[in-house]
């Protein structure tokens, strides 16, 4: 007898759209235009790569080299500059002052490019790409240029980032205020990395609920006896109007993919602030497309990069896959702005990363609820292009749910009485491969990063753990701030007990520093591959 299939979809042929009619002088005028208009974007990015490089190039021949006074400019390249759009950001009459008598001291009249880590680091010391980096932004400032730092993930971005406030601070008597911004989950690291590697830069943090925050505003920020100002994007959202009152002379965004669209409220708030310099953080620059990179372009030099559907033109956002002749346009205009090193250049001493996939299949239980989410939803399927958007990503995302654990759905697990036991397991093709490998990792003595999309997996994660014996932490988007740096600490602890941490994959994979766990487990994918690298 012939096995028929399930269900079946019925896909109509796509009806062929009738061509448009394209007037050929019309679009080599437009095309012609495009061209004039990137080799002027061309020749203003030349100019600010002009004055960087010369600082970023030159090899000094001592600890510390210095060269007396700021490079300088010929009047007709000055003007070129200043054409090029508002390269820094209109100062208010103090900070002006504040210049004009930092200029006057001696100290201000050096430039200054280090060849070993700096004496003011105090937790340890830099490495060379880390100091070459640390150059690299110097050069940035004193040019007045914003731009992206966009090391890999792991490569001491905080780190560098903390060196060039220290710079301000012990070089050019800039103190701030800074302010740096920050991911919830990664607060407590930040704070913890001032106080290691610069203890002389006086940071602050601003969390905690209403009260809270109105105290800490009052009491410490409004003093200003503080360099540094550390806090979160939602309450940047929430305390606007007091971050407002500031000039800061450096804003530092982390995990700066966070405003890759110009239009959410993110965005749209830290653009109204008051900053005389701008300094974005970012493993990730390049997350689905070329647009989002030209909103963070946008965002640090509005004058130069100022039409979104120029950039599109220039660089085809919408299809450039396997164009090398764009790849190397696009260096070309990001060359001055953004510095960008991966561990594999940088790291050689490390030992190379090993990934593993493992294809697996379905356990009974699961493929009964496969088959019923497909048939209950036929109809839809079978509707092809009248089919509802959300409707089909809903379906999509309850097939997810039945790769994971069919105990996601209501009335899958047995009971009651509900009780944890070998069905926890043996109903899940994951959960069958990942009980096998957590008993060989822990006899191994490695210790486990536990990522996952949904947080009610996460739940059943700590029913198997607790089962097992396995002690364990846990990081959600829920979780409150204290008890995210308490579950950091703890598992960082010399001999700590922890065998896994367990995290969701937006709020835990984040800049949070775990580097005592050798072990990283995708429970599973995000839509997004770069927010699984993010976590890796």
């Amino acid at each position: 007898q012939k096995n028929d299939p399930p269900f079946q979809l019925k896909l109509p042929p796509k009806a062929a759209r009738p061509e448009k009619e394209v007037d050929p002088e019309y679009e080599e005028k437009m095309k012609a235009d495009r061209a004039k208009r990137f080799e002027f974007l061309l020749k203003q990015t030349e100019l600010f790569a002009h004055f960087i490089q010369p600082a970023a190039q030159k090899s000094p021949t001592s600890p510390l080299k210095v060269k007396l006074g700021r490079p300088r400019m010929k009047k007709d390249e000055k003007q070129s500059l200043i054409s090029a759009g508002d390269y820094r950001h209109r100062r208010t009459e103090q900070e002006e002052d504040e210049e004009l008598l930092s200029e006057s001291r001696k100290t201000s009249n050096v430039c200054i490019r280090f060849e070993e880590s700096p004496s003011y680091v105090k937790g340890g010391t830099l490495r060379d790409y880390q100091v070459r980096g640390l150059n690299w932004m110097i050069s940035l400032y004193e040019n007045g240029v914003n731009g992206i730092l966009a090391d890999e993930m792991g490569l001491g971005k905080t780190l560098q980032t903390i060196a060039l406030l220290g710079y301000l601070k012990h070089y050019r008597n800039i103190p701030g205020p800074h302010m740096v911004l920050v991911p919830k989950s990664t607060l407590h690291n930040w704070m913890n990395e001032f106080k290691r590697w610069v203890p002389s830069l006086r940071a602050v943090c601003l969390i905690g609920d209403k009260d809270a925050r109105a105290a800490f505003i009052r009491d410490v920020m409004m003093p200003g006896e503080w360099d540094v100002c550390v806090t979160s994007y939602e309450m940047v959202i929430k305390e606007k109007s007091v971050f407002k009152k500031f000039n800061w002379r450096y804003l530092v965004i982390d995990e700066a993919h966070r405003i890759k669209n110009e239009k959410s409220k993110l965005s749209e708030i830290v653009r109204e602030f008051k900053t005389t310099n701008r300094l974005l953080l970012t493993g990730t620059p390049l997350q689905n497309n070329l647009h989002e990179l030209w909103a963070l372009l946008n965002f640090l030099l509005p004058d130069v990069f100022n039409s979104a559907d120029d950039f599109d033109s220039w660089f085809d956002t919408k299809n450039c896959l396997g164009d090398q002749k764009l790849v190397e346009r696009l260096h070309a205009v990001l060359k001055p702005f953004l510095l960008r090193r991966i561990k594999a250049e940088v790291e050689k001493s490390l030992p190379p990363k090993k990934e593993v996939k493992i294809y697996l299949g379905l356990s009974k239980m699961q493929r009964e609820w496969y088959t019923r989410i497909l048939m209950k939803d036929i109809d839809i399927l079978n509707s092809a292009g009248k089919m509802d958007k959300m409707r089909l990503l809903n379906i999509l995302m309850q097939l997810r749910k039945c790769c994971n654990h069919p105990y996601l759905f209501d009335g899958a697990e047995p009971g009651p009485p509900y009780t944890t036991d070998t069905h926890l397991i043996t109903n899940s093709g994951k959960m069958l491969v990942l009980d096998k490998l957590l008993a060989k990792l822990r006899e191994q003595g490695s210790r486990v990063l536990l990522f996952s999309q949904m947080t009610r997996l996460l739940d059943i994660l700590e029913d198997y753990c607790m089962w097992r014996g396995y002690e364990y932490c846990r990081l959600d988007g829920q979780t409150p701030h204290e008890e995210r740096e308490e579950a950091i600490d703890t598992f960082n602890a010399p001999n700590s007990s922890k065998f896994i941490f367990m995290l969701s994959t937006r709020a835990g994979g984040l800049g949070i520093n775990l580097a005592t766990a050798d072990v990283v487990i995708l429970y599973d994918s995000d839509w997004n591959p770069q927010v699984d690298l993010q976590a890796m």
